[in-house]
């Protein structure tokens, strides 16, 4: 098949002046157009017609070849019609070769991609009956029309958007033509066929909105976080990750799970966002599939390799929580948990740099201690070593005969429920949504080295720290020096040294209040927003 196409492109554009000159995104506007088709698996030939000798010099430094245009066919009343066939004449003198087939692109269609255009050449040659093939958008809309200067419905009843007859507007991404069909004053044939396009496809400049519009998608960037989250691990890092993703709103993003995180894949599907579990051996090989544009990593330590390799795909990687030898290559490394045992350029780390949820950002604080009435006990969203029933059952009795209550919050991974039955004064809520509300309620908490935390720290309320793993013991932040009594790793403290912790807590008014207010003195409320920036700024550049 010979293919043709063209590309119109006046220099008397009124609308927005010098239109097809202008830089979107750093690049002539003509530049895309000559891009999309330029780089069409059919080995088109590409004219641009234009009566500028601008435009026809830029035309030539993008690769495109021209076609100088009669004035008498370049000014704002001509059609297309014979513009398109004076340049399709001249294409066939100077390539020395018949078309099968001409189209017509339109500078003004930037977001067109060259997979659409090659879609529509491959459904014109596959089926001969279609004469024309002509790109469009959905525009089903309850509309209406002028007449005698009145305005009537084009519909005869008010429905849903659904049940209306779909109708379609031409945009200027491509006119598919075939040699028979065209004439100087015709380029459709009788049996025509749309192609629809999405996604910004569809969009024509025609105003400064719209200008803007393309811009906004032209820097649009597409972000993949890679997530693990299991009962092993738990769910912060999910949690984590889709804090960072709903601040990011002029970006495409996309979740990637690896193959042992099917609680995190669970989680983050509620929420609505596209995810994707690890299909091949090396998760590289499905992050290449998503065409990302950024790396983002919450999966702990990352290896040089695994980075190197990101780095290789012309990726920017950003990862959290990382002491891997591959932190070392990342462009930002964000570590509110763990602390660095170098100083390096681009490593942020300490609790200016924690993600704190909207609640919490917005959460009172806790202003008056007072005699202990209320114990929450919370230990993340799994509680591998179900320490809330070894909690429960060290200081159970002495709540019961004290008329403590206990307040236990479950996770989304909790499993052990039936190990608590037999405690029935005890109230369990399962996967709340506002557990500051909880925490600001409670006069003493329980929970693990993670996360919570620092959510807890906002808050103010005094509380005993059992660190689930040996890694939790590197959490620098659930210390004396922010006002947490840390108990160490919670499967080798004895049930009787955490009732004497427990009790002795509870009886000293001075210890609770002196932990508040180490608590109140850190700011952690800034931290999200400063990670953010740090975040855009990577992706800005």
């Amino acid at each position: 098949m010979n293919i043709l196409a063209i590309i119109p492109a006046r220099g008397g554009s009124k609308g927005i002046p010098r239109k097809n000159l202008r830089l979107l995104n750093g690049k002539p506007l003509i530049y895309y157009s000559i891009k999309t088709a330029l780089a069409s698996k059919y080995d088109i030939d590409v004219y641009v017609s234009s009566e500028d000798d601008e435009i026809l010099h830029t035309a030539i430094d993008f690769g495109s070849k021209i076609h100088k245009r009669d004035k008498n066919i370049a000014d704002d009343k001509t059609t297309l019609d014979p513009v398109i066939y004076d340049c399709y004449n001249h294409a066939q003198k100077i390539e020395k070769k018949k078309y099968d087939f001409i189209i017509t692109i339109q500078a003004t269609s930037p977001l067109l991609k060259t997979l659409s255009l090659d879609n529509a050449i491959e459904k014109a040659i596959a089926d001969e009956t279609i004469e024309t093939i002509i790109a469009s958008k959905d525009d089903t809309h309850l509309s209406w029309r002028k007449e005698d200067d009145k305005f009537l419905p084009n519909y005869e009843e008010r429905v849903n958007r659904q049940y209306l007859t779909p109708t379609f507007t031409e945009t200027g991404g491509f006119f598919i033509t075939r040699k028979e069909i065209i004439t100087p004053n015709n380029r459709i044939g009788k049996n025509v066929e749309l192609y629809i396009l999405s996604n910004g496809e569809e969009i024509d400049i025609d105003t400064y909105e719209d200008w803007n519009i393309c811009e906004y998608h032209l820097q649009r960037k597409h972000i993949v976080f890679i997530v693990t989250g299991n009962r092993e691990v738990g769910l912060g890092h999910v949690y984590n990750t889709l804090l960072i993703a709903n601040d990011i709103l002029n970006h495409q993003i996309t979740f990637l799970v690896d193959c042992d995180s099917q609680m995190a894949y669970k989680k983050i599907a509620t929420k609505n966002y596209p995810v994707f579990m690890q299909k091949n051996k090396n998760i590289i090989d499905d992050i290449k599939n998503l065409n990302a544009d950024i790396i983002i990593n919450d999966r702990l330590d990352t290896s040089e390799n695994y980075i190197n390799q990101l780095k290789n795909l012309g990726l920017q990687v950003i990862n959290f929580e990382d002491l891997g030898d591959g932190s070392k290559k990342a462009d930002l490394v964000i570590n509110a948990i763990y602390p660095e045992k170098q100083v390096l350029e681009n490593h942020y780390f300490g609790h200016n740099y924690f993600i704190l949820r909207d609640e919490f950002i917005y959460s009172k604080q806790k202003e008056t201690i007072s005699k202990v009435k209320n114990i929450l006990i919370t230990f993340g969203g799994v509680d591998p070593n179900n320490y809330t029933k070894k909690v429960i059952e060290s200081i159970y009795e002495y709540c019961d005969i004290n008329t403590i209550n206990i307040i236990v919050i479950a996770g989304f991974g909790y499993k052990e429920y039936c190990s608590l039955n037999k405690f029935k004064n005890v109230r369990i809520e399962q996967n709340v949504t506002n557990i500051s509300k909880y925490m600001f309620e409670a006069d003493l908490i329980f929970t693990s080295a993670g996360r919570t935390t620092y959510e807890i720290a906002s808050v103010g309320t005094p509380t005993i720290v059992m660190a689930q793993n040996e890694r939790e013991l590197t959490h620098f932040f659930a210390s004396s020096e922010f006002g947490f009594l840390n108990l160490g790793l919670g499967y080798d403290i004895s049930k009787d040294e955490l009732y004497k912790q427990f009790v002795e807590l509870v009886n000293s008014e001075k210890n609770r209040r002196y932990m508040n207010q180490l608590m109140k003195k850190l700011n952690l409320k800034n931290g999200r927003e400063t990670v953010i920036k740090l975040i855009k700024n990577l992706i800005e550049k």
